[in-house]
């Protein structure tokens, strides 16, 4: 079989040298041979050598993402199962560490597997192929789970939009083994949180807010504490656990705030403590200002406002926006949680439109403490786009 070959635009092969895994459409030359999408090509510099071995992807900015830079390493079941044992030795001290059944096995380029999502929940394996390469490999990757995992189900939630850059359509459901039931409990900490595999947002659950959360409880005493963009409350679990006043859960989901309110009960807390309320945040913020409506505790933990460079400027105006609402229904001494999931959105630049809010609402603010994601979503060095999440505790004074 005739190898397909990428050749690189001279000068463009600084940044594979490096080992970024990412291959843009503008730094390609050319390509030899009849490459199908997602299918292993072979990656050259213009001078022909040799650099790495990745995924083509015709339909993608990103043309190709590497699998490899051993030029003797095939892209095979056995490279999987190497790529799953090697993610696994660092997930399981994070799970004795932290008595986890809950968190993510593969976090895409970071653990060597670009496109590729797993989150275990248990004995569930949740999966994600996001890019071309990754889908083009499913069966292999699906042997090896199976060889690696055998009494592990698999589910299938490659059902996220970003796939049609891919030209690829969504696809779910089970791959191996029996359906989830509806609500899966898992345990982070001391607490025990429900997760909806088939129907919530990506795999089900935010793992890797897993740290932010535990901060959250030593801010928490006494306070009234609003919780935005809440999903399934584990946020508000955490704080009650921090023994506050009383939080408000918000979410334009009935059916996640009803989970919310089981989460509580589950943990055997107290309910009283707690209100629900089904309501798009923004407009929420704005009527809480009007009434004079106060909090000494906002957690702000959106979805992803920005998908590509061309929406970063809007979505650094809604950022500031909803920081600055935040703000102004801060009390004196008031604590504000916020996060950013872009990853286009840096960190600096988060930094600098949660200070700008605080212009704008006429409020003086310091930064006491910063997040970023779990451990079991590690950042490899070369690759500095997988710190995606981003967040600060901040202090009205």
């Amino acid at each position: 079989m005739m190898t397909k070959r990428l050749f690189l635009a001279k000068g463009r092969e600084k940044s594979l040298l490096r080992r970024h895994p990412w291959i843009f459409s503008g730094a390609v030359q050319r390509i030899e041979g009849q490459a199908h999408a997602g299918e292993t090509i072979d990656i050259h510099d213009a001078a022909g050598h040799w650099l790495a071995r990745g995924a083509y992807s015709p339909q993608s900015q990103i043309r190709a993402r590497v699998w490899t830079f051993e030029a003797e390493e095939a892209i095979d079941t056995e490279f999987f199962i190497r790529r799953l044992n090697t993610a696994q030795q660092w997930r399981d001290l994070l799970a004795k560490r932290d008595n986890l059944d809950a968190y993510r096995l593969i976090a895409g380029e970071s653990d060597g597997l670009p496109g590729v999502t797993i989150d275990r929940y248990g004995h569930y394996l949740v999966l994600q192929l996001l890019s071309a390469g990754a889908e083009y490999q499913r069966a292999n990757l699906l042997a090896a789970l199976q060889q690696c995992y055998p009494l592990c189900a698999i589910y299938d939630r490659s059902d996220a939009a970003i796939r049609k850059k891919e030209g690829l359509t969504p696809t779910s459901g089970v791959v191996v083994g029996e359906a989830p039931a509806p609500l899966l409990p898992i345990h982070e900490h001391d607490m025990t949180l429900l997760v909806d595999i088939a129907q919530g947002h990506k795999t089900g659950f935010y793992l890797d807010q897993r740290d932010s959360r535990h901060a959250a409880r030593k801010y928490a005493a006494g306070r009234r504490v609003l919780n935005c963009f809440s999903y399934t409350g584990a946020f508000g679990v955490a704080v009650i656990k921090g023994e506050c006043r009383q939080v408000t859960n918000v979410d334009t989901s009935q059916h996640v705030l009803d989970i919310a309110r089981r989460n509580i009960e589950l943990n055997a807390l107290d309910t009283g403590k707690a209100e629900f309320t089904r309501e798009d945040v923004f407009t929420l913020l704005r009527r809480y200002r009007e009434q004079g409506r106060q909090f000494d505790m906002i957690i702000m933990d959106p979805p992803k406002f920005v998908e590509n460079k061309n929406q970063l400027a809007g979505a650094c105006r809604g950022y500031k926006d909803i920081n600055m609402l935040a703000i102004q229904l801060l009390a004196a001494e008031g604590i504000l949680l916020t996060f950013s999931c872009s990853g286009l959105m840096t960190r600096e630049l988060f930094q600098k439109i949660i200070a700008d809010a605080a212009l704008d609402a006429h409020r003086s603010l310091q930064f006491i403490e910063e997040f970023r994601q779990a451990a079991d979503h590690p950042v490899i060095a070369p690759y500095p786009e997988g710190l995606y999440l981003k967040g600060f505790a901040c202090r009205v004074i």
